[in-house]
Order: structure tokens, then C-alpha cells, then sequence
């Protein structure tokens, strides 16, 4: 069994401001150690389960969060960016039994998280065919592009109910629960322990019920902040002004839209 697992760090246990999640900020430190621990409790929960390998795709702002040395020897990790459209889902292919997301955050739209954002603060809310969609919309379908099932989810509780409601079945551990610009949150040793146990749960189950239903065509609406990010948007092929501050696009495949954020979201 072999498992790809995204790491984020807005999701994680305790998390309640930007400055613990810039890695040029003294918080940072602390935030970046727990970010680790709970993708290690993911780890050991998907060793449990029988995982030979678990890669990693470290997939936070730089893409160089995790502690390196406190990964356990059967784990691979990708640190970086490369460029390609899967982004934070870079290096999963249909080899990979399942996938998992750990440290998720809820949408940007949303109050259920002090963090909540999608890819950018610079965007108010993206569409997909009309739902207001996060980062795990777009990376589940992404997984679900590559044949993979996603079986399992930590983070806040308002991106565990969009996880449950696009995918029913799917293992989620609530690490808190935002109020505004404060957060209410697990300590991070129950979250850990919850992950591990959580992960296991979730892969030693049928996971070919664990995929989101496909559409026959996409639309994405990108809503930005300024209206001078649309204007530069709209220049993108195929995609078309939808009013002061946003640009649509449509595309019959998923890898479509993938591409079009990659250039429209920079």
C-alpha cells in the first residue's frame, strides 16, 4: 500500500493567527514543529494500516515547513514547487492506494477558520459550477483525476463538513473551530493521538466508495480583491470577465481548470 498525503499548516491544532503560519515570524517556529507532528501521526497511522510508503508533499506557502529529520524512513517527501498544475497534490499518480490531507483549513468565504483562504488571500471566494469551492475541493478532484480515492481528513471543523458532504464516508479529525479571529482548538497531543487513530480507521476500509462525483464540464468563477487582479486574469485563454472583480472559465476537463488557477491565481 502506498499513500500520498498533503500537509498544510492552517488546519492544524491550536492555530489562530498568520503570523504562525510565516515562516519569517518567531511563532512560526512552534507551529512549523506541530505541522510535522501531526503528519508523522498521520504517517504511523498509515503504517498501522499496512502503508509500505507514505510520500509527503510538503504544501505550505514555501513548500519547506516540515522538519525533516522527525519523518520515519518509510516516508518520501517533495518539498517545493514545481510548477505543475496538481500543486499541493504534486507527485501523486494512480499507483497511490489513497490519499490523505492533514492540516486543511477552511475556504476562503468562510468565518470557521481565522486562516480561511483558497490558494490566496488575494481571492474572496472561487466557484466551482457554482459551489463555492477550497483547497480540498480542487485537490480531491485532482486525487479523483489520477483514479486515487480520499480517505481521510484533519483540520478545522468547517473544512471536515465540506470534506464529509463532497465525499460521505471520508475519515475527518476537527482540530478546532474558529470564532471570528480567535480559535477553539484541541490540544495538539489529543489531535495527534486522533490522527493516528484516525488514518488507521480510515485505510484499513473500502476506499472505492471515496471519490467525489465527477461532472461532465467545469466552470470556475475567481472572485478577487482588486479588481485590477481580474483585469490581469481575464487575459488568461478562454477565460472571460465576470464583472468588476472576477473571471470565469469553463473547461470539459478537470485538468483544465487546474491549469487556467496555476496561471490566473500568481
Amino acid at each position: 500500500m502506498k499513500i500520498f498525503l498533503s500537509a498544510d499548516i492552517e488546519g492544524t491544532a491550536g492555530i489562530a493567527h498568520w503570523n504562525e503560519a510565516d515562516r519569517n515570524h518567531a511563532d512560526y517556529r512552534e507551529f512549523r514543529a506541530l505541522m510535522t507532528a501531526e503528519v508523522v501521526a498521520a504517517c504511523e497511522g498509515a503504517r498501522a494500516a499496512g502503508a509500505e510508503q507514505v510520500v509527503i508533499k510538503d504544501a505550505h506557502d514555501s513548500g519547506r515547513n516540515l522538519i525533516l529529520d522527525l519523518l520515519p524512513d518509510y516516508a518520501r517527501v517533495i518539498r517545493g514547487w514545481s510548477g505543475h498544475p496538481d500543486g499541493m497534490m504534486f507527485g501523486l499518480a494512480d499507483s497511490f492506494t489513497a490519499a490523505l490531507y492533514i492540516g486543511y483549513h477552511s475556504k476562503a468565504g468562510t468565518e470557521t477558520n481565522p486562516l480561511a483562504h483558497t490558494t490566496t488571500t488575494r481571492i474572496s471566494r472561487l466557484l466551482l459550477n457554482g459551489e463555492v469551492a477550497s483547497e480540498f475541493t480542487l485537490n480531491a478532484l485532482c486525487a479523483a483525476r489520477h483514479g486515487v480515492p480520499s480517505a481521510f481528513l484533519a483540520g478545522d471543523a468547517g473544512i471536515c463538513a465540506d470534506a464529509r458532504a463532497m465525499i460521505p464516508g471520508i475519515g475527518t479529525v476537527e482540530t478546532l473551530e474558529g470564532a471570528g479571529p480567535a480559535a477553539n482548538s484541541l490540544a495538539p497531543t489529543r489531535a495527534r493521538a486522533l490522527i493516528r487513530q484516525g488514518v488507521e480507521a480510515a485505510l484499513s476500509r473500502d476506499l472505492s466508495t471515496l471519490m467525489p462525483q465527477a461532472a461532465e464540464t467545469y466552470e470556475i468563477i475567481v472572485e478577487f480583491c482588486n479588481p485590477g487582479d481580474a483585469y490581469r486574469a481575464s487575459w488568461y485563454p478562454g477565460a472571460r470577465s465576470h464583472g468588476a472583480r472576477a473571471v470565469a472559465l469553463a473547461a470539459t476537463q478537470f485538468f483544465d481548470i487546474q491549469r487556467a488557477l496555476r496561471f490566473i491565481l500568481v
